[in-house]
């Protein structure tokens, strides 16, 4: 074989080497962008089933499904606005409850804690995330329901007198609009504790620095340089954790009490639009039925979803403005 020979084929072999690579780049890029397209096409697939579901009752009703109070099987009448008010309102309440003590949690990791303790501590924190929610419910049912029957809520009602005021009267049931927002709050706790504490960690330590340099105390950078720097990303994981709250179905279900009435007082029992689906969509007789239940869940589904979009904007937009 001459020199130019061997040549020749030590270039074919290169090139034959070129195109098996630039072949398997081509098929990683199509495997990756399939996988990426996958969770995208289920949000649309459950979207067009659940409005499928659905479209017989918005037909019949229209949107009087989620702004009126009669909800009646017998009669083809179905309206759902207690359930609606009762997930506001109980993630309203766990937002209250949950926020400053996530946001507590954030900054202690951040800012305070040793960094022995940070790691084990962020980890029992997280945890709370992984536990089901029926064990949730089940604590709910056998521990914080009798708290609150015998002690919180006639401390909150008469040794407070808050019993004055429409929010806090009426009879102690125990299971109750409160009982639902105490544990949407323990829910709810480590995704805002979570990524609270990624922006704070975020934050450069630059900004710590020139607020310190200028003469601010420890606390006054936290609160007037590292917190307001991040947020936007704080405000996203709050979002996040009411998207969490909207959706959550067994354990409120448990301790809510599960009465389809508006009442301004925590301590009546309610409805959520989550507990009205896991309650009623075994029961469901008729087609129109089950149709109205998927308009709830329709509806709750839309809810979340602009909840989590607009959180992961946040949070999208403060990790824009570090880059």
């Amino acid at each position: 074989m001459t020199a130019f020979s061997a040549r020749w084929l030590e270039g074919d072999r290169r090139t034959l080497r070129v195109d098996q690579a630039a072949i398997g780049d081509r098929f990683y890029e199509l495997i990756t962008t399939a996988a990426a397209l996958v969770i995208p096409a289920l949000v649309i697939a459950i979207a067009i089933a659940i409005f499928a579901a659905a479209w017989p009752a918005f037909a019949r009703v229209g949107l009087s499904i989620v702004t009126s109070s009669d909800w009646d099987v017998v009669g083809g009448h179905f309206g759902a606005a207690p359930a609606v008010f009762g997930t506001l309102v109980s993630s309203m309440v766990a937002l209250i409850i949950a926020t400053p003590l996530a946001i507590g949690v954030a900054v202690f990791l951040t800012e305070f804690s040793p960094s022995w303790l940070r790691q084990p501590v962020g980890f029992l924190v997280d945890l709370l995330a992984a536990i089901p929610s029926v064990v949730y419910g089940l604590w709910g049912i056998f521990v914080l329901i009798p708290l609150l029957r015998e002690k919180a809520m006639p401390f909150l009602r008469d040794t407070l007198h808050l019993g004055a005021t429409p929010f806090f009267s009426g009879a102690a049931y125990g299971p109750s609009m409160l009982a639902a927002g105490l544990i949407l709050a323990i829910m709810a706790l480590p995704y805002i504790s979570s990524v609270s504490r990624e922006v704070l960690l975020a934050v450069p330590r630059s900004q710590r620095e020139a607020a310190l340099a200028l003469g601010a105390t420890r606390w006054e950078m936290i609160h007037d340089a590292v917190i307001p720097y991040a947020r936007s990303g704080i405000i996203g994981g709050i979002m996040l954790g009411l998207g969490r709250s909207l959706g959550e179905t067994m354990a409120v279900t448990m301790v809510i009490g599960n009465r389809p009435e508006i009442s301004a007082s925590l301590f009546a029992p309610g409805y959520t639009m989550a507990s009205l689906i896991a309650n009623e969509f075994s029961e469901a007789t008729n087609d129109l039925h089950l149709s109205a239940l998927m308009a709830v869940g329709a509806s709750l589904f839309v809810i979340t979803l602009i909840v989590n979009a607009i959180a992961r904007w946040l949070v999208w937009r403060v990790s824009r403005s570090r880059s």
